[in-house]
C-alpha cells in the first residue's frame, strides 16, 4: 500500500471533488484511489468504513476519516 495520505473517491462525487481540491490547495501530497475506476479496491474500502459504501475516505497513517464533510 502507498505511504502518506490516501484519498478514496468515486467519479461524480461532489464531496470527493471538494476534498481533493482542499488537499491540493493546502499542498498536501496524497494518492487518490477512484473506486469507480478500480472496483477491485472496494473490499479494502469496506474494511476501512466497517461496511459502509461511502466516500470520500481519507487514510493518514493509522487515522481513517470517513466522509468528514459529508458523502
Amino acid at each position: 500500500m502507498a505511504e502518506g495520505i490516501i484519498l478514496y473517491t468515486k467519479t461524480g462525487c461532489p464531496y470527493c471533488a471538494a476534498k481533493r481540491r482542499d488537499l491540493t490547495e493546502k499542498k498536501v501530497a496524497f494518492t487518490e484511489i477512484n473506486v469507480s475506476e478500480r472496483p477491485q479496491v472496494i473490499p479494502e474500502l469496506l474494511k476501512l468504513t466497517r461496511g459502509e459504501r461511502v466516500v470520500p475516505v481519507i487514510v493518514d497513517g493509522a487515522e481513517v476519516s470517513i466522509a468528514p464533510e459529508g458523502g
